[in-house]
Formats: C-alpha cells, sequence, structure tokens
C-alpha cells in the first residue's frame, strides 16, 4: 500500500509503521483549514485493505467505482482491490482527518485462510473477494470492538523493529481478522456490556500497578470513560479505582509478608508514587501500617 498526501503546508502526523513484502501499515493524521484539502489513497493490486476511521465525519469517495462512504468515529472496513486504485477522503468542517491503514497482499492471505483446506476457509475468502465485510447490516459499516481498538493501540505504540515487529504485526493482524470474522458471524454492532466489563477488567488486571485511571482506560478501548465506569460497575458491583486499590493492596500485603523488599519499593511496585499514600490506603483497608504488618508477621 502507498498513500499519497496533500499536504499542502498543513500539519500532518503521518507515514509507514511497518512495511514488509506482504504487509504495510500507514497512520494517516492530517489537520487543514482549507475545505479543499483531501487525503489521497492508493490501494495496491490484488490486496486486502483493512481501513480504520479514527476521527469524526470522514466521507470516503472510491475513484475506481464512483462509490461514496460516510463513516463515524471508530468504525472500519475490510476492503478488496483486485487492481490499483485511488480513494479520496476528508472531514466534514475540516476536523482533523485520522486513520490507520492496514494493507495485506492477495497471497499471503490465500497462504493464511488455505481455501483448499476445507469449506469454510473457502467461504471466508469468498466473502473477502467479494467485499462482504463493507456493511454489517445494510449499508452501516461495522463498529470496531474492544478488542479492536485495544490491538490498534498496540499496533501504533510498538517500538521494535526487524524481525520481534515482524512477528508481533503478523500476530496483531491475524487477531483482527479473528475478531472481523467473528463479529460478522454474530452480526452484533456492538459488543455486549459483560464483553466491555471483561475487557476493562483484562487491562486493569495486566496494568493496576502503573497510575492508570478510567480516562486513560476509555481512551485505550475507545469509549467514554463514563460509559466504562457504568459497564464495569453493573458487572462487578464496584468502581473501576475501588477495583484498581483492592488488586494494589492484596499485592503488597502479599510482597510484605513473603519479601524482603523495602516498603518503599513495595509501594512503587503498587502503584504509589508517594509512600505516605501507601501507608495511609494500606492502614485503612487492613488496620495496620506496612511496617507493623511486617515486624509482627
Amino acid at each position: 500500500m502507498a498513500v499519497k498526501i496533500c499536504r499542502m503546508r498543513n500539519q500532518s502526523k503521518n507515514g509507514f509503521l511497518f512495511r514488509s513484502q506482504d504487509i504495510k501499515i500507514v497512520m494517516q493524521e492530517d489537520s487543514d483549514a482549507r475545505p479543499s484539502f483531501k487525503s489521497h489513497m492508493l490501494e495496491g493490486k490484488s490486496s486486502f485493505n483493512l481501513l480504520f476511521l479514527l476521527s469524526q465525519n470522514i466521507n470516503m469517495e472510491a475513484q475506481d467505482c464512483g462509490t461514496s462512504f460516510s463513516f463515524k468515529k471508530n468504525q472500519y472496513i475490510l476492503h478488496y482491490s483486485s487492481e490499483e486504485s485511488v480513494a479520496e477522503l476528508w472531514t466534514e468542517n475540516h476536523e482533523t482527518l485520522k486513520y490507520l491503514q492496514i494493507q495485506i497482499n492477495y497471497s499471503y492471505i490465500f497462504n493464511l485462510i488455505n481455501p483448499e483446506d476445507n469449506l469454510e476457509s473457502a467461504e471466508i475468502l469468498e466473502n473477502m473477494i467479494h467485499n462482504n465485510f463493507i456493511f454489517l447490516h445494510k449499508e452501516t459499516p461495522p463498529d470496531m470492538t474492544v478488542e479492536m481498538h485495544m490491538i490498534i493501540n498496540e499496533i501504533m505504540n510498538y517500538s521494535k523493529k526487524g524481525v520481534l515487529q515482524k512477528l508481533f504485526v503478523e500476530t496483531e493482524i491475524i487477531k483482527l481478522l479473528i475478531l472481523i470474522f467473528e463479529q460478522f458471524n454474530g452480526k452484533n454492532t456492538l459488543k455486549s456490556t459483560p464483553e466491555i466489563g471483561k475487557m476493562v477488567k483484562k487491562f486493569i488486571d495486566e496494568n493496576y500497578h502503573r497510575n492508570i485511571k478510567a480516562e486513560e482506560i476509555g481512551k485505550m478501548v475507545g469509549m467514554n470513560q463514563n460509559i466504562i465506569r457504568k459497564e464495569f460497575k453493573a458487572q462487578y458491583h464496584t468502581t473501576i479505582s475501588h477495583y484498581i486499590s483492592e488488586l494494589r493492596m492484596l499485592k503488597a500485603r502479599k510482597l510484605i509478608t513473603n519479601n524482603e523488599m523495602m516498603i518503599k519499593e513495595i509501594a512503587i511496585e503498587c502503584g504509589y508514587e508517594y509512600i505516605q499514600n501507601f501507608t495511609r490506603a494500606f492502614k485503612k483497608k487492613f488496620g495496620v501500617s506496612p511496617e507493623n504488618l511486617r515486624n509482627n508477621k
């Protein structure tokens, strides 16, 4: 995939995040106040193109077939291009235009799915070629799920290069394709409420030792933080902040009783920048200070 951008002195953040013989990933973020500004996107011959729309009110016109699309934020399409083609993208009201584009060669997908292996694989490839993954219901593009948001963020923030990046990208693309196939099989425009809570809990379980807040979780999964708070509390009957605190305290008690680490080191390990805050929270939870617990164990 190549992307040709009409910058014309606009502010932009764009370029290849990854490029190999079979896969190309481009991040595009442009801000231009003039109504004439458009981004020109080139799809390669015999390629599958995943396009994730990450800003509001994006319009796209495919010049090869004269088809126009209007996207809301956090929608996506999976499009097959048999010939090299160009599409124009722009936003309403001259807002920032931001999207992530992943191009995968046909031969790579063919070998990955192996349609000669079974009927299910053949049907998936047939659906991909006939662009049956553009609209989920009638003329409505599918919404990105929580898991998709997390994968996209991981791709955009991955810093390693070389073979590790190649293996990482290929793994993440397989995950994205699985999520897409599952979404279309279930015909769900949105993940169910329990699934949202489950993904938020998973993120917290893996990151509670950092100074994370609902705002960061909202940005990570691409959802309003108030919705995240509401759905998490509805499923787990506690607030996000209380759940994080509980995880930290349980880990702190385990480290104090089973480890020779300094109390200050334990505080940092459990996500507390200041030892005074850690001591206060620990005493409130267990009725004893970290020092006294260690001395009396």
